[in-house]
């Protein structure tokens, strides 16, 4: 294996080791909002006119897990390396910065989408939920991912404290993943808080995902995949900028 492969397969190794804790509590969580959101609005809220509320969400569910562990793998793997004084070995290895991005955002990524994959063979079998296009779920699913995954990376390497990691997810990942349209169509909202919706990326992938199973969304998927891609470029090369110069890394 070469180097990258390497530093990935010990990054995926971390997180399946403790997958009781990485993969199962996530599912759960999602299942536990499903089984509250779903039971209390089901009869109350009609979405795109034909779609019941379950199925709705199911699919923001799926997306709003594979978000929040692409970034959880990598931000928490990067912070306890730092603490525990364990990351000198890997500065002391000839890996290049993309190394370190490809190894860390791919296991970002694979966190994700067996989270994501577990969330939705759990929660599928509440309501009759189709499938409109499967490559637009894993365009979608595979962007996010790699986009959080990257983000993760940046909240990693500027954190030198879990108090500070926890500040960012709390105030920054947390609030726009549930301001995404997870729960809601951004259509039933004011127009002011539809345009603030806008603004925020996270709703793109939320949308653009949805569409893989319905066939409609609040958007164009095409609009969707260009802000995600633009976002996923923006911040990818952010974090390998960031690697290359060892900010935080290397004293």
């Amino acid at each position: 294996m070469s180097g990258w492969q390497t530093l990935l397969y010990k990054e995926v190794l971390r997180f399946w080791k403790v997958s009781f804790q990485t993969i199962a509590a996530p599912v759960l969580t999602a299942v536990l909002y499903l089984l509250i959101f779903g039971h209390v609005l089901e009869d109350h809220v009609k979405v795109y006119d034909r779609i019941g509320y379950t199925a709705f969400l199911i699919p923001g569910l799926v997306m709003m897990s594979v978000l929040q562990n692409a970034f959880a793998n990598s931000s928490s793997s990067l912070i306890q390396s730092k603490i525990m004084g364990n990351l000198v070995f890997l500065l002391l290895t000839p890996l290049s910065h993309w190394a370190w991005y490809l190894a860390y955002v791919g296991s970002s990524v694979l966190r994700g989408l067996v989270v994501g994959t577990g969330v939705f063979l759990v929660t599928f079998w509440f309501t009759d939920l189709t499938i409109q296009a499967p490559l637009w779920i894993l365009v979608f699913a595979v962007l996010g991912a790699a986009l959080l995954g990257s983000l993760g990376l940046i909240a990693g390497l500027w954190a030198e404290k879990f108090d500070q990691l926890a500040a960012f997810q709390n105030f920054v990942i947390m609030p726009m993943t549930f301001l995404s349209g997870v729960f809601y169509s951004i259509h039933s909202l004011p127009a002011f808080w539809q345009g603030v919706s806008h603004l925020n990326p996270f709703f793109y992938m939320i949308d653009g995902f949805r569409h893989g199973f319905f066939g409609v969304s609040d958007v164009s998927p095409w609009l969707s995949l260009s802000i995600v891609g633009i976002a996923l470029l923006g911040v990818g090369s952010l974090a390998v900028q960031l690697l290359r110069t060892g900010y935080k890394i290397r004293g």
